[in-house]
């Protein structure tokens, strides 16, 4: 039987100063929150949160976030939530935060909020969280039965974060539409458990026309913190559209390529997620067939905004064949998203499409 399947969150809330309504929002869920973030994130917004809960009726249990979404910090997290009887848990931070924050939920059967504090990832939308090894290292996919009760994200938190993770999810956005169309070509199965559906597919050409025609203004104008009309738009196209785009149209190589960047040790770690997705998404076109023309605009739009089109802007300049060959082969392990695009990609089919960008961006 085939079945199209389109999940999203319960509620979105996006704008300048919405962080104060935090308290409100969230006594509408639950009544012994759990605020999980971390040290650097609470020292921006732990003071806007704290009187955010004074408005309202309860209070909340707050416990700093190591770092990692592994299994080790989120068993740690797990039983501070039991110890502090949450009913919910909140996650503020990055998309790294916010996955834990899920998992935390998902194991205790809690409600979730995310409470992103920049627009670098598609995290705060979805149901499942990206798990990492407590060294950094991709470990797959952990899904659940729902997304996040709410999301809540505060456009001024937002460009007030530096400008690169603006960038980066710009870069993790712009996979959505080119990930999609490749998986829908083989008819795989999206994120949400089902066939792609129409919404799914038109929210992921959304995000693509934003990013191409808003994108660059949205960029400059965060770059002095400022909130326009533009990253209004981009802030979106990162978090929500990008968010419900992936998950209910189809990814294929370009995370996996992502991920399989993981597998070097280097320079390269201290790339964010989309910075690493951007030059997945060059490498995937390559690995397409897609001419040199229509792979060109995507390339000057990550130069535009400063995302990695080279090797030597991953750190990966003197990097060895074989080096690449292992990225090839944790992007092309079992369960990866590249076999929605390709079952048959070898190893060293992606080595070669990641010296081909290379060749192509420094020609």
């Amino acid at each position: 039987m085939q079945k199209r399947v389109f999940i999203s969150p319960k509620k979105y809330i996006q704008g300048a100063g919405v962080l104060a309504q935090l308290g409100e929002e969230v006594e509408k869920i639950g009544k012994a929150p759990l605020i999980l973030s971390d040290e650097t994130v609470w020292g921006i917004t732990g003071d806007a949160v704290e009187e955010s809960f004074k408005a309202s009726n309860i209070s909340y249990s707050y416990e700093e976030f190591g770092g990692e979404a592994s299994v080790t910090e989120i068993d740690r997290l797990t039983e501070v939530g039991k110890e502090n009887n949450a009913d919910v848990v909140i996650g503020l931070g990055g998309g790294k935060t916010i996955d834990t924050a899920k998992a935390v939920g998902d194991n205790l059967d809690i409600a979730v909020v995310a409470a992103p504090t920049t627009a670098s990832t598609d995290a705060p939308t979805s149901a499942l969280s990206v798990i990492y090894s407590d060294e950094g290292v991709f470990e797959g996919y952990k899904f659940y039965n729902k997304n996040p009760d709410l999301v809540l994200i505060d456009s001024k938190v937002v460009v007030g974060a530096p400008i690169s993770l603006l960038a980066s999810g710009m870069g993790d956005a712009m996979a959505t539409l080119v990930e999609a169309k490749a998986s829908q070509k083989r008819n795989s199965d999206t994120m949400a458990g089902g066939k792609a559906t129409l919404t799914g597919t038109a929210i992921a050409e959304k995000a693509e026309e934003v990013l191409f025609t808003q994108g660059i203004a949205a960029y400059k104008a965060a770059k002095e913190g400022l909130v326009t009309p533009q990253v209004e738009a981009i802030i979106e196209t990162n978090t929500l559209l990008s968010g419900l785009g992936f998950e209910n149209s189809g990814l294929a190589a370009a995370h996996a390529i992502h991920n399989g960047f993981t597998a070097l040790e280097g320079d390269i770690h201290g790339l964010t997620h989309g910075q690493k997705v951007a030059y997945g998404v060059l490498t995937q076109l390559v690995l397409e067939g897609y001419s040199e023309m229509e792979i060109l605009p995507y390339v000057e739009f990550f130069e535009a905004i400063d995302l990695p089109t080279t090797l030597e802007d991953l750190h990966l300049e003197d990097a060895s064949y074989e080096d690449l060959v292992e990225i090839g082969k944790l992007a092309t392990a079992e369960g990866e998203t590249s076999h929605n695009m390709n079952p048959e990609l070898t190893p060293e089919q992606i080595a070669d499409a990641i010296l081909a960008v290379n060749a192509m961006t420094t020609a």
